[in-house]
C-alpha cells in the first residue's frame, strides 16, 4: 500500500514508489541511466515530454529509467489529480507488474525545488521507500521540498496536457485495490480517468 503527497487541508507530504522490470515489464531489471535522458509519454490527452538529469536524483533517475525500459508504464492510469497540487500515476495496469517492482530505492537529497512541472517519485513518511509511484507537480509546491521530495526531471513539453488530464476523480481510486485488480478495477469504478499508452526514452 502507498501513500502519497497530500493536498488536502493543512496537509504536508506523503507519496510512493517501486522496483525494475525486464522486458516485458514482469519482472526487476535495475539500470544506471545516462546522464541525461529525456522520456517521451504517448497519452490519452497528448505528448508529454520528461527531462531528466541525473545528477538531480541519482537513485530515482535509475528506477525511472528501468521503469521505462521495461516498458512498466504503459496502460498505467492517472489514478489521483488534486487540481492546483499534483496528478500521479505509476501503478502498472497489470498488478503482477505492480508486486515485481515493489522493491524501495533508496532517498536522495533534494537538490531542486519542487516547481510546477517537476516530476517527482511518491514516499511514505518512512526513509528509503520510493518504489514506482510518482508525481507531476501543478503548482509551485516547495514545501514538499523540506520533507525529502526529491524532484528527478521536469516536463518540457506537453504541461498543457498535463492540465488537461481528467481530474473528476479526485482521490477517490483506492491504491491498494488498483494494485492488487490493476486496470480491471480501474476501468469498472472510474471509467474516464486519462492514460499513458506508451512510455518510452528518446
Amino acid at each position: 500500500m502507498r501513500l502519497l503527497p497530500f493536498a488536502c487541508a493543512a496537509a504536508a507530504a506523503v507519496l510512493l514508489s517501486g522496483c525494475a522490470t525486464g522486458p516485458s515489464g514482469a519482472g526487476p531489471a535495475e539500470a544506471t541511466a545516462p546522464a541525461h535522458y529525456t522520456v517521451d509519454l504517448d497519452t490519452s490527452v497528448g505528448p508529454i515530454v520528461i527531462a531528466v538529469d541525473r545528477a538531480d536524483a541519482p537513485h530515482g533517475a535509475d528506477r525511472f529509467y528501468a521503469l521505462v525500459k521495461a516498458h512498466y508504464f504503459d496502460g498505467a492510469r492517472f489514478f489521483r489529480v488534486v487540481e492546483g497540487f499534483v496528478v500521479q500515476f505509476g501503478i502498472a495496469a497489470d498488478p503482477a507488474v505492480t508486486h515485481a517492482w515493489d522493491h524501495a530505492i533508496p532517498d536522495d537529497p533534494v537538490t531542486q525545488r519542487n516547481a510546477r512541472g517537476t516530476v517527482v517519485f511518491a514516499a511514505t513518511s518512512e526513509p528509503n521507500s520510493r518504489t514506482t509511484q510518482l508525481f507531476i507537480n501543478l503548482g509551485p509546491n516547495g514545501r514538499l521540498d523540506s520533507l525529502g521530495f526529491a524532484p528527478i526531471g521536469r516536463v518540457t513539453s506537453g504541461m498543457d496536457n498535463v492540465d488537461r488530464i481528467f481530474a473528476g476523480y479526485g482521490e477517490a481510486p483506492d491504491q491498494q485495490k488498483i494494485e492488487d485488480e490493476g486496470n480491471a478495477y480501474l476501468q469498472a469504478q472510474f471509467p474516464n480517468l486519462d492514460y499513458i499508452k506508451t512510455a518510452r526514452l528518446e
